[in-house]
């Protein structure tokens, strides 16, 4: 029997001795990482510019965040690209807690008009929770003869390109809620993509174009102007601040529920402790009057749920947009 010479045994158990050592002190290192989180300020990436809907929604929770997590909260707008460009910049960002998303609807529709996104959508991002739900509203131009949904559908079939409607682009969240309603009805519409919702906006106010698929949040005071007409909105429940205004489901078009909608998201890879801690930031932030206030003005509304409750949600989104997309064609050209 050969014999092991001594020296190589006492290297063999310093080794050992120095792996198992290693092993045991991560999780305390870790632990000790995680408790002392957050260590500096926090970056939200906002995907879009400042002054949009995205944009104003993460700068009215970002003080309270701050102010649960004890460290500042930052705005970083990285715009382009329908998100991408953002989203490609968080996905690539150390999983530290320390950089996080703001993203809104478009995040779920890109992987479908896209074949190649710089980032997999379903795997690249950890959602914290869903920040706000806003229903679309079915509208038309107040001298448009149609006074319900019924008569919507009536004017459109009534004979080939009867009825277009506006949208601030091909892929938009407008054009989308336009097609599934399409679908849903089984009526066809004219599209008429403009280059921003601004401009679309306006020409349906002008009387242009008959019919926007609009944000409750930025048709509100036109609605209540009377210069648009409320016909459904796209909710599962009626909009508290629009009570007599019908879902589609009872104007009789079951199947067209969808929202317009932001989600706080960070890099896969976050130690679960530190997302846990984000997550409960954030609900506190999110019950807090004013912000409660805030997002029932603009008619929306807050969902119950954490990160699992999230992440179903922006799954279930990615899944509805791809069906969509592909049962109607829709482009991007």
């Amino acid at each position: 029997m050969q014999k092991v010479p001594v020296a190589q045994i006492s290297i063999a158990r310093a080794a050992m001795f120095v792996i198992a050592s290693a092993a045991l002190a991560s999780p305390v290192a870790s632990l000790a990482e995680t408790a002392a989180w957050p260590s500096k300020p926090i970056t939200i990436v906002v995907t879009y510019p400042p002054g949009g809907g995205a944009d104003a929604m993460a700068r009215l929770i970002a003080p309270k965040l701050g102010e649960a997590l004890g460290q500042p909260v930052v705005i970083d707008n990285k715009p382009g690209a329908s998100g991408q460009i953002g989203a490609a910049a968080v996905a690539k960002a150390v999983p530290d807690g320390h950089t996080l998303m703001f993203d809104a609807s478009s995040f779920a529709v890109n992987p479908a008009l896209y074949p190649r996104l710089p980032y997999d959508a379903d795997k690249a991002f950890r959602p914290v929770g869903v920040v706000a739900l806003f229903p679309n509203v079915v509208l038309v131009n107040a001298k448009f003869p149609a006074q319900s949904v019924a008569e919507l559908i009536s004017a459109a079939r009534a004979s080939k390109d009867a009825v277009s409607f506006a949208s601030s682009g091909n892929g938009s969240a407008q054009h989308l809620a336009g097609v599934l309603f399409e679908s849903a009805a089984k009526v066809e519409m004219v599209h008429i993509p403009y280059k921003g919702g601004g401009p679309a906006l306006n020409d349906v106010l002008g009387g242009q174009v008959p019919v926007f698929f609009g944000n409750l949040a930025s048709t509100l005071p036109h609605i209540q102007s009377g210069k648009l007409r409320a016909l459904a909105v796209t909710s599962a429940q009626r909009a508290a601040i629009l009570p007599n205004v019908p879902t589609l489901a009872q104007a009789q078009v079951p199947g067209a529920e969808v929202y317009e909608w932001n989600v706080l998201f960070a890099p896969t890879g976050i130690p679960e402790p530190v997302l846990a801690k984000l997550s409960a930031a954030l609900q506190k932030t999110l019950e807090a009057p004013d912000v409660k206030a805030r997002i029932a003005q603009l008619g929306g509304e807050i969902p119950p749920g954490g990160p699992d409750a999230a992440q179903k949600f922006v799954r279930q989104q990615i899944a509805l947009w791809a069906r969509v997309v592909k049962e109607r064609g829709v482009t991007l050209e």
